[in-house]
């Protein structure tokens, strides 16, 4: 009679069972579900867990794997810093050349698109946008160019950096050195920009934040030039090198196309510059290095015609061209000795004189053209 009272409220406590519950059902029930959690919260599963009970991710975490940041502090990373350079010039080419290609797939990023309807906020990233290319990479081929402007819009969609064109442009700026654009202070930003390469800078930026893509580079946030060897080239990717720029991308899933996924800011500035320290920053350089093309000792100019290898009729020392103009006596005194040779005459009185100038006497007889041409006329034989 009891157990049958029992079971009836056990029955009537717990509808559908039809059996009562123990102690010992309790526990094998929490068991079970203990172990049925800790498995779907294993691995992969973490998330399916979550979403079992009432938690859910975004469509945007769903679909981008776990990405594990990078030991390195990317703002450190920089050519400005000179004591982050291994070596420079020509020992450095040699030994940026031995560095191999990564092996990782090049990763993909979508176009950015900003309307020009943005107005000051588009206005402002034009700007920042063309003031990196024309400053970094104004020489460079096209391909160069858009290289460039595919770094700053990179790193604009990286969580590891800034999340506006300017901001990433200017980051570091206010720093006297080791600034991550190396133009934002060096004092660069005091020349004024020559028109036609600055129109060309302002087209490829426009091209970029319309959405172009330059695909050699992938997803690149880093360049230097080829003449230097920073210490962080052997820490990043290289990925491949366009003119004398070299482009890298951060290792690991942190630097696949699946961690640039940071929302643009929306808000563009340019912030205050110091021009002061620009002004002595720009001091302390050589004379001969102010807007300066690599590998020239004279400044690049809109109206040069030439190949890589010519200035355009203007010196460049580094070519190892030597002006040369030859000795106006000198000369005179070949001219003479060649017209004597023609009327048979040895003319003697020339070939000492060049001889005297060629063993660098620097002397010439002061005797009159008359008296050579006299000297010459008596040593003609009697007939």
């Amino acid at each position: 009679m009891s157990a049958t009272l029992s079971f009836t409220h056990h029955a009537e406590r717990h509808p559908g069972f039809g059996m009562p519950w123990t102690i010992g059902h309790r526990v094998f029930i929490a068991l079970t579900c203990t172990v049925f959690v800790l498995f779907l919260t294993s691995g992969a599963q973490l998330g399916a867990a979550l979403e079992l009970f009432g938690f859910h991710r975004s469509a945007e975490a769903v679909a981008a794997p776990v990405v594990r940041k990078p030991t390195i502090d990317l703002s450190t990373i920089t050519v400005d810093d000179k004591a982050q350079l291994i070596v420079e010039g020509q020992e450095a080419q040699q030994r940026n050349a031995l560095i191999p290609l990564s092996r990782q797939p090049l990763g993909h990023v979508t176009g950015f698109n900003l309307v020009p309807a943005a107005g000051g906020t588009y206005a402002t990233a034009l700007k920042c946008l063309a003031q990196a290319v024309y400053y970094e990479a104004a020489v460079e081929p096209l391909q160069g160019r858009r290289a460039v402007a595919q770094v700053v819009l990179n790193r604009m969609r990286h969580p590891g950096y800034p999340d506006t064109v300017c901001g990433v442009v200017y980051q570091g700026a206010e720093r006297a050195t080791g600034c991550q654009f190396s133009f934002t202070c060096d004092g660069s930003l005091l020349r004024q920009p020559m028109a036609g390469p600055w129109r060309q800078a302002e087209d490829v930026a426009r091209a970029a934040l319309a959405g172009y893509v330059e695909p050699s580079v992938g997803t690149a946030t880093y360049y230097h030039a080829d003449y230097v060897l920073p210490k962080w080239a052997f820490q990043l990717d290289k990925i491949e090198q366009i003119g004398r720029h070299i482009f890298y991308r951060l290792p690991g899933r942190w630097g696949g196309g699946s961690a640039f996924l940071a929302r643009y800011g929306g808000f563009e500035r340019i912030p205050a510059l110091d021009f002061t320290a620009l002004r002595a920053r720009a001091a302390e350089r050589p004379q001969n290095e102010e807007n300066l093309v690599p590998g020239l000792s004279v400044p690049p100019l809109v109206s040069d015609r030439h190949a890589e290898s010519d200035v355009g009729g203007r010196l460049d020392v580094t070519k190892q061209w030597r002006l040369s103009i030859p000795d106006p006596v000198a000369a005179s005194s070949r001219y003479r000795q060649a017209i004597g040779a023609e009327a048979g005459g040895p003319a003697e009185g020339s070939a000492k004189r060049s001889t005297d100038v060629a063993a660098g006497s620097g002397e010439v007889s002061a005797q009159p053209r008359a008296s050579v041409g006299a000297a010459q006329l008596d040593n003609r034989p009697v007939g």
